[in-house]
């Protein structure tokens, strides 16, 4: 009529509203992603309470799997994406921060001690979202770095408008996830030693020797009632604490938004002597400079401390391993409450964790700078600067009253780390629109990294009085250290995204050549490409009429990329001068060099589906995979007259194939009720496909006293004699002469090793989401599950066998007690003896590793907006969550956490085999989250 307001109100369309993906140097509607991507958003990754947030994921992503080092707070976790691309180089995953690659892994010095994960210090209530990259059209663009996959973390930004607050904030208390196992009572170690003095013959009954020892050793227990140590429960710090607090602002105006942060996180282990904490902060600011030029900083900086463990070696004096290597005869306390400092080779722990120091401190800073100019229609020119700082500190004391620290007056060390790592990109893009019918992205760009390493440590014992820990106070210097070591990165890179007829049609093409300098010149470039593409079939007219499809999406590509993750300067000869000769500097062989060393390639074919399917009610995605690593990096074993014992060289080649499912169903979707089960599951194949042979045709196999690399098998496959079981008649424990079948042997030496099927990896992983909610109250649960792979238990000499190190050194588990006694016995434990068997590494401590873990179980309650309205709230959400409620494992003999490192751990143990690490926490939290 004749008014002149028209008021209009605009409503959603979900079918126009198409999900933007970050994927890499670039950002793609999801129709138009050709290769396999999967996005986590800040609302999945925040179901899992931990301080490096790569752990989240677990269960999250197909095809993805996690085992941490260690639950002690603040370790790293590895990932492995779609298996293992290679055998001594590297195999973790790229991670990127808003677009530029950082640094990751442990920072720790001492391999010994807890591992620090660089990540860590990360507050994961400032990520967006996290996206992982697995093939090789989004990940070629990443060049050597990316043959691993990548994962893409994306940090919050502000918006424009009203000023919004959120606080978050949970408090809860964790114990173990598994019981793990539980050592021999003092009154149980009798039992067994009695028979295995009978058996031995040195008494001619077991109560003469029963008397014996009730007589010698176990005189004093005795005479005091028989108490039980209890170990395992002396330095048990149950429900220990974990807390988490963040207060962030964001908003904007006109030509500006940011994004600011406080953090701090705090994690107490799960036995005395270890926490973890961290303070940390953020800033992301965007600001217009005129109306082509455009200025971003995102800035993130956190300082971590770590009470850190003896864990992967030197574990004596160690309180997680106290119910291992002390006897139960020893009290842990004294008639006052003060710990007992008694004698011998193994230390009381609850002395030493309140009198010595093992200290992990880091600071990291990183800064990522982005300056973008629209200087014509269609082209783009931006440049970005980016600074990773890593400032490290480590610091042990060993006091010098009691402990390893005594005969020595106490001894003290101290390592300082500086690593910085910068990025510099320049890049131009270009958007080409001939029509609606054909658009063109073109993007080159120019990249170049720098990694410099800063050490210095020293290292001394004698004290002249106890409080003294700094190493000005030492008498005697034992050691000091410094080093600097560099290595360097170029790339230019280019790539085209070509989308023809609304993306029915979708064409990716990139191209990279990077420059590394762990090679030599002649081999220091290579060249690294992808294709893929995509078919919209939902988009083409013989399916305009089924409703019924939502999005149907054909993708395929193929590429190459590389591998360079060795120790620097490996392609030289060197000599080094670390060491002295009559306390002169002196000069000897360290490197044997390789000229011809240069990149370890990937090559790797991805096809798949994606759909969407009854409105969306169904949704997900079908991947099938081949990679083929070549020329692979390995360590060679040389011959001891070269004065070297390994070579790396290229050779060798390496398979990984398999599929990947994910589905997601949007059961119910209403205002007051809505009910979404989703899951996904992977299958991998990993085998050694090629090695080098001799010049007589024989193939050159690497083998461990435990593992072999040989092409049929896949990598570091489990290679041992067979347990054959315990003879019910003689009580022996006895091995398949042929490693397989027939005939047995009660001599190990006899024994023929075999592959024993599989490796540390598993070839099966699946996660399960749900996610129920019903006018406020909600429930979200995931569940992981791996399968297919075998671990190996390292400690069974000492702790696991019926020998005199458990029975009389150290301190057996109570599964011991399943032991030979007389013909006709069944068990799994020979008959106990006294002797010190040698090491005899065999199938019988090989276990299947199948589990399935409840990972995150959420519930809570969201209060109605109408209701906050009065009080200026725009969410408040209350929840109780818990991780790791439930693990189940296939094998009722394997007593340790499944969940093992698949990493050597610097060459020092074979991936999957179990140490004395701390297991995962299980712990229920309370929490609260309030946005204004």
């Amino acid at each position: 009529g004749s008014s002149s307001t028209i008021n209009v109100q605009m409503e959603d369309d979900a079918q126009a509203l198409e999900e933007v993906v970050v994927t890499g140097y670039t950002s793609q509607r999801r129709s138009d992603i050709t290769g396999s991507v999967v996005k986590v958003d800040s609302e999945k990754l925040s179901e899992v309470i931990t301080p490096s947030v790569d752990q989240a994921l677990q269960g999250n992503v197909s095809g993805l799997t996690v085992s941490a080092t260690s639950g002690t707070p603040g370790s790293t976790a590895n990932i492995r994406i779609r298996g293992v691309s290679s055998v001594t180089a590297g195999n973790e995953p790229l991670y990127v921060i808003d677009g530029v690659p950082v640094n990751s892994g442990s920072v720790g010095t001492d391999g010994a001690y807890s591992s620090l994960s660089a990540l860590a210090g990360i507050d994961q209530t400032n990520i967006e979202s996290i996206t992982v990259l697995k093939d090789a059209s989004a990940t070629a663009q990443y060049g050597a770095r990316g043959s691993n996959g990548v994962i893409l973390i994306t940090t919050k930004s502000g918006r424009a408008g009203k000023t919004m607050f959120s606080i978050n904030s949970s408090y809860g208390f964790q114990n173990d996830a598994i019981t793990g196992p539980v050592p021999l009572t003092a009154a149980q170690r009798l039992e067994l030693a009695s028979e295995a003095y009978f058996n031995d013959g040195i008494f001619g009954s077991k109560q003469e020797a029963r008397d014996a020892l009730l007589a010698g050793p176990y005189a004093e227990w005795d005479a005091n009632g028989r108490p039980e140590a209890r170990w395992d429960q002396a330095v048990a710090n149950r429900d220990a604490i974990i807390q988490q607090h963040s207060f962030s602002a964001s908003g904007g105006g006109e030509g500006h938004t940011f994004f600011a942060s406080l953090g701090y996180m705090q994690q107490e282990a799960t036995v005395v002597g270890s926490e973890f904490e961290r303070i940390s902060g953020s800033i992301n600011f965007s600001k217009d400079l005129t109306d082509n030029v455009t200025f971003t900083t995102n800035n993130q900086a956190s300082h971590m401390y770590q009470d850190a463990y003896l864990e992967t070696s030197a574990y004596f004096e160690s309180p997680r391993t106290a119910k291992f290597f002390l006897s139960p005869l020893l009290t842990p306390f004294n008639p006052d409450g003060s710990p007992n400092q008694f004698s011998g080779s193994t230390p009381n722990p609850l002395y030493l964790v309140d009198n010595n120091v093992s200290d992990n401190r880091l600071t990291r800073i990183v800064t990522n700078n982005n300056v973008t100019w629209d200087f014509a229609k269609g082209f783009t020119f931006g440049s970005t600067f980016n600074v990773d700082l890593q400032l490290y500190n480590f610091r042990t004391y060993s006091n010098p009253e009691y402990g390893y620290g005594e005969p020595t007056s106490g001894d003290a060390s101290q390592y300082d780390r500086t690593n910085v790592f910068y990025v510099f990109q320049n890049y131009l893009d270009y958007a080409l629109e001939l029509n609606d019918d054909h658009k063109f992205d073109f993007k080159v760009l120019q990249e170049y990294q720098a990694n410099r390493r800063y050490f210095v440590g020293g290292a001394g014992q004698s004290f002249a009085d106890g409080g003294l820990q700094n190493l000005d106070n030492l008498g005697t210097p034992t050691s000091i250290s410094s080093s600097f070591n560099d290595w360097y990165v170029g790339a230019y890179l280019g790539m085209v995204k070509y989308s023809a007829f609304d993306s029915r049609y979708v064409l990716d093409l990139s191209y990279r050549r990077e420059g590394n300098s762990r090679f030599g010149r002649k081999n220091r470039w290579g060249n690294f490409w992808s294709v893929g593409a995509a078919w919209n079939l939902n988009k083409e007219n013989f399916l305009a009429d089924a409703e019924w499809i939502n999005s149907l999406k054909l993708r395929g590509s193929y590429g190459v990329t590389g591998n360079a993750l060795i120790d620097i300067n490996q392609f030289q000869p060197l000599i080094g001068y670390s060491n002295d000769y009559g306390g002169e500097g002196a000069g000897y062989l360290d490197t044997f060099g390789n000229d011809d060393l240069t990149w370890e390639t990937s090559h790797t074919l991805d096809v798949g589906v994606d759909f969407g399917l009854f409105n969306n009610v169904v949704s997900g995605s079908f991947a099938y995979f081949n990679r083929d690593s070549k020329d692979l990096l390995l360590e060679v074993p040389l011959s001891r007259t070269t004065g070297f014992t390994s070579q790396i060289q290229n050779i060798g080649e390496l398979n990984n194939k398999g599929f990947e499912v994910d589905v997601n169903f949007n059961i119910v979707n209403t205002e007051d009720l809505s009910f979404s089960l989703g899951g996904n599951i992977s299958k991998v194949k990993n085998e050694i496909t090629k090695l080098p042979t001799d010049p007589n045709g024989v193939e050159s196999t690497i083998t461990t006293v435990r593992t072999r690399i040989e092409s049929g098998h896949p990598a570091y496959a489990w290679y041992m004699p067979t347990w054959a079981g315990v003879n019910p008649d003689t009580g022996d424990e006895e091995w398949y002469i042929n490693g397989v079948d027939g005939e047995t042997t009660n001599n190990f030496n006899e024994a023929e090793a075999v592959f024993q099927g599989g490796n540390a990896v598993p070839t099966t992983t699946a996660g399960l989401n749900l996610n129920f909610a019903f006018k406020g109250f909600f429930l979200n649960a995931t569940g992981y599950y791996a399968g297919g792979h075998k671990v190996y238990e390292g400690w069974h000499l000492y702790l696991h066998q019926n020998n005199g190190y458990p029975l009389t050194v150290y301190n057996g588990y109570n599964t011991l007690l399943d032991r030979w006694q007389q013909p006709g016995d069944n068990v799994r434990y020979g008959a106990p003896t006294t002797g010190g068997e040698p090491w005899q590494r065999h199938s019988k401590f090989l276990y299947d590793a199948d589990f399935i873990r409840l990972r995150s179980l959420t519930v809570g309650y969201d209060v109605p907006s109408r209701a906050l309205e009065s009080v200026g709230l725009t969410k408040l959400r209350f929840y109780v969550r818990g991780n790791n409620l439930l693990t189940w494992v296939k094998d009722d003999n394997l007593l340790y956490d499944p969940e093992v490192d698949v990493d050597s751990q610097n060459g020092t143990v074979d991936p999957g085999e179990i140490g004395l690490e701390t297991p995962p926490a299980r712990s229920i939290s309370l929490g609260v989250n309030i946005n204004f």
